[in-house]
């Protein structure tokens, strides 16, 4: 518990790991100021440029105590700036809150900082591919697309030039994610998260400070705890935490097609030759598809495509008696030649521009209005979308796609400020769909999977997915870069993610190799979901029947998932719980040096330690393993700590697991 208490003048906040923060008058301060900002977005991504009015340095004029805490007066020098902040000590977390009670125009920014350790690591900040220790970064809290077309382009010039560079990363003050959250964990074991929804800005590169920029007055909550595990179940009482997924889920590998409902039983009928363990078919392309420049892409028109799927009705009830469930495709965006978009734009359910037409967004080559998700109207007509068109056509699942595109120049339905509301625009898409699910029922029966989310995502997405990776061996957007980008949403408090089997982003050169396929294969199978994705260009990427041996090893991949399920739903239950990841650092688990830093490996569940294989032609991998006893999972043979090498053929990935595990005799079934 955390106690605040007086002592000679001086607020002292005492943590449950006995340290100790002092607030002093005269010393404690903080940074506040006014700012105006302008966004200009790019196919989801963001130009920002800030003109400051003022900042000025506020300090502890005075403290008191109070029934809840203590409320701290802060003010500044010429005493034109007065702020008050509420400390309420809530179990092991303290609470902030804010009160601008005197400024010149308002405050709508603010500058913390808090002090760091030599050896300190910090992680979180949302989902982040490229790195998972944050330390001696500088970066961005903003929603955005992910994938950078100047950077493809870039890296394709680049790659014709010199050949493959996996180990190349783009400068991190450049990076943006689908998904980012105001949270913060420190391996000293506390965290920081900030209410705010507006930009902020993160600096962990000073020896002896951490520095956050807060673009919005918002509250702060700041949790401490003895242990990671504990620390996660404090961060998501607070955030909310996922359900469990449904139990078909854990049954085998969920197969991306498109095409078409023949093409659907062709390939399944191919798959049942190599007895590969089927959960589902994902088609994301159900409602119907458009060929662009980018490739094949989806025709956003949210219902059945007869056409292109044929007897589909009949088809999603014959596969699901055989055990295989139908997975389709949404997000908040309408296809301007379709009749779903008339509806909605006569209605005025899209989001507007400053003229009051409908905001066309351009995604990759063409133009799509957005559902207000603020419009009370809109959202139900949405959600009665999904109810009928998909949940009473017979889905069991779908991809809940975007939620990062809302233009900051455009009109809400509310009149709320596009800037403030911009981050929260995936956590209102994931509520939305929750809502579906909870409004029929079908809450642990059906799964959606989401991209984008900010902070409120946590507690209504059912799972997330990790985006659009590459569909190569880079380590900012291939297959290395799901580790970290999975674990620092982990520390984050979203414990349930998955990424597309073989990756997505295809431009020749880069394209998906066998190799590669099998591969993502391995890892998935060690995670909450095996999904494919057939890629942007489908007949240029290997896909899991390109060949014999594909076959042969992603079935084999299918089965070790659906053999992992009772652990898998154990750990599910942990999560649903108490709020411990699936996914998890090694550090959740043991305190090691090497275990701040690792990046490329992870702890699924508590006993399970998995190190994919991320290099082009390898054929083993060196491996960390903390302190412990260790049983590789295929030869059954025992490892302490410490580096240690190993084989890795195809369909044997570098996994381990705790001698001591509860689940041991179903790790010793896996012995080859």
């Amino acid at each position: 518990m955390l106690h605040l208490t007086e002592n000679k003048g001086t607020l002292l906040l005492t943590c449950n790991t006995g340290q100790k923060i002092a607030f002093t008058p005269g010393k404690t301060a903080l940074c506040v100021g006014r700012g105006e900002a302008s966004y200009t977005m790019s196919h989801g991504r963001f130009r920002f440029s800030e003109k400051l009015l003022y900042k000025t340095v506020l300090r502890l004029a005075e403290f008191g105590m109070t029934d809840s805490g203590a409320a701290l007066r802060f003010e500044s020098g010429d005493k034109e700036t007065e702020l008050t902040a509420f400390f309420t000590a809530v179990g092991d977390r303290l609470d902030v809150h804010f009160d601008d009670i005197r400024s010149r125009g308002g405050l709508n920014r603010m500058w913390l900082r808090l002090p760091a350790a030599e050896n300190e690591h910090i992680y979180g900040g949302g989902e982040v591919f490229s790195e998972f220790d944050l330390r001696g970064q500088k970066g961005r809290v903003w929603v955005a697309e992910h994938t950078h077309p100047a950077a493809i382009s870039r890296k394709l010039v680049r790659e014709k030039l010199s050949g493959p560079q996996p180990d190349h990363k783009e400068p991190f003050s450049s990076y943006e994610t689908y998904y980012a959250q105001p949270t913060f964990v420190s391996s000293r074991k506390y965290f920081i998260h900030s209410d705010a929804t507006a930009y902020c800005g993160f600096d962990f590169r000073h020896k002896t400070f951490h520095e956050l920029e807060i673009r919005q007055i918002a509250d702060l909550h700041i949790g401490f705890a003895k242990s990671f595990p504990a620390l996660s179940g404090l961060l998501s009482d607070l955030l909310g935490r996922q359900p469990e997924l449904p139990d078909w889920v854990y049954d085998g590998a969920i197969l991306g097609i498109q095409g078409g409902t023949g093409i659907v039983n062709k390939k399944l009928e191919t798959v049942k030759q190599y007895d590969t363990a089927v959960a589902g078919v994902w088609c994301q392309d159900w409602e119907g598809r458009r060929i662009t420049a980018f490739g094949k892409q989806l025709m956003w028109n949210w219902k059945w495509d007869e056409t292109l799927y044929p007897g589909l009705d009949g088809a999603i009830t014959a596969w699901k008696e055989k055990g295989v469930r139908f997975l389709g495709y949404i997000n908040p965006f309408l296809a301007v030649e379709k009749d779903l978009y008339a509806y909605a734009s006569a209605r005025g359910y899209c989001v507007k521009d400053r003229s009051g037409r409908d905001y066309l967004v351009k995604i990759t080559t063409f133009p799509a209005a957005m559902v207000d998700l603020t419009n009370p109207d809109a959202w139900d007509w949405l959600k009665g979308v999904i109810k009928e068109n998909m949940i009473g056509f017979g889905l069991d699942g779908w991809m809940a796609d975007f939620g990062e595109y809302l233009p900051t120049d455009c009109v809400l339905f509310s009149g709320e400020d596009p800037a403030i509301v911009h981050c929260t625009w995936p956590a209102r898409w994931a509520k939305l769909n929750r809502e579906v699910l909870e409004e029929t029922g079908k809450l642990g029966e059906i799964l959606f999977f989401t991209r984008a989310g900010h902070t409120d995502t946590v507690r209504y997405s059912v799972m997330m997915w990790n985006g659009d990776q590459h569909t190569d061996w880079s380590f900012d957007c291939g297959l290395p870069s799901v580790i970290p980008a999975t674990l620092s949403l982990a520390v984050c408090g979203f414990g349930l993610a998955h990424s597309d089997v073989g990756g997505y982003i295809t431009f020749p050169p880069m394209q998906r190799s066998e190799e590669l396929m099998i591969r993502w294969a391995e890892m998935s199978a060690f995670s909450p979901l095996m999904r494919s994705h057939e890629g942007n260009k489908p007949e240029e990427n290997a896909q899991f029947d390109a060949s014999d041996e594909v076959l042969k090893y992603h079935a084999r991949m299918s089965r070790i998932h659906r053999a992992l399920k009772p652990y898998l739903k154990a750990a599910v239950k942990e999560n649903a719980e108490k709020g411990v990841p699936v996914m998890r650092p090694l550090f959740f688990a043991y305190d090691e040096e090497k275990a701040y830093t690792e990046s490329t490996e992870y702890l699924l569940g508590g006993d399970l330690l998995v190190a994919p294989i991320l290099r082009e032609g390898a054929k083993e991998r060196t491996v960390y393993l903390p302190e412990d006893e260790w049983v590789h999972l295929w030869s059954g043979k025992t490892y302490g700590g410490g580096t240690h090498t190993v084989a890795a053929p195809f369909g044997q990935p570098p996994v381990f697991y705790r001698r001591d595990s509860a689940f041991a005799e179903l790790f010793a079934s896996f012995v080859l």
